[in-house]
């Protein structure tokens, strides 16, 4: 399904203007990072494409259905959403929270077919043994992959990511950025915020770029250049080339 984000704007009740403007567009198969600075509107962009929050103007299309249109229910079988940090921790269970991705789908009572799919999550994300932990017992990481396990739990077209991979030790980093490929390979549409720009340009095959709110630059590999990465991070860098993948690296 194409995701069509249309010259939205928003602002906080403060009157400032988080976003100003911003327009993308991603489909089946692309992996989009979004990048820039704390308080560029990373996360604030992904929350107002999810509509936790209500954009000041534009619109945000799902194919040729305005987002604004869909029901809570039919916009959670389309869009699952990770947030960066989890306001509240439950004492369920790694597989009850997991379960709880299936609600979209479940009428009464959970499915064998609903349990089958919680099951293979768990292994997918390397979950199996811990799956009967409560998730209050559990290290910051561990917790991320359980969060992704119940975002994909809802079967999404559109999987949106805040720093999936902050809390992560450097092997798991790669496992869930992987992981990630393998679904938009599966046709998935991802969209995530994430501060390794090196990991963004390894194995995300689209990137936006913002600044201050604003849509500085976006494309695909050609966009990181270090005139680009000295005028949004203010560092200089040397990009260089290794095994077909571009190195980004401060000088």
């Amino acid at each position: 399904m194409k995701l069509q984000v249309n010259n939205i704007s928003f602002a906080y009740k403060n009157g400032f203007p988080a976003l100003k403007d911003i327009s993308f567009h991603t489909q089946e198969g692309d992996i989009l990072a979004i990048v820039g600075q704390n308080g560029s509107g990373k996360s604030t962009l992904l929350k107002c494409t999810n509509r936790i929050l209500k954009v000041k103007s534009g619109d945000i299309r799902l194919g040729n259905t305005p987002l604004s249109s869909l029901s809570p229910d039919r916009l959670a079988h389309i869009i699952a959403y990770i947030p960066q940090t989890e306001e509240y921790i439950t004492d369920l269970s790694v597989f009850d929270t997991v379960l709880l991705g299936r609600k979209p789908h479940i009428r009464h009572t959970p499915a064998p077919q609903d349990l089958q799919t919680v099951s293979s999550l768990l292994t997918r994300l390397e979950l199996d043994a811990i799956a009967m932990r409560r998730l209050t017992t559990l290290s910051g990481g561990q917790r991320q992959r359980v969060f992704i396990a119940r975002a994909l739990a809802q079967q999404p077209e559109i999987l949106l990511l805040d720093e999936p991979i902050a809390n992560l030790d450097i092997n798991h980093q790669m496992k869930v950025m992987q992981l990630l490929q393998q679904l938009a390979a599966e046709g998935m549409n991802v969209v995530l915020t994430i501060h390794d720009i090196n990991m963004a340009a390894r194995f995300c095959n689209k990137v936006l770029m913002l600044k201050q709110g604003e849509l500085f630059a976006s494309g695909r590999q050609s966009a990181y250049t270090p005139e680009n990465i000295k005028n949004l991070y203010d560092i200089q860098v040397d990009i260089v080339k290794h095994n077909d993948h571009i190195c980004i690296i401060p000088q």
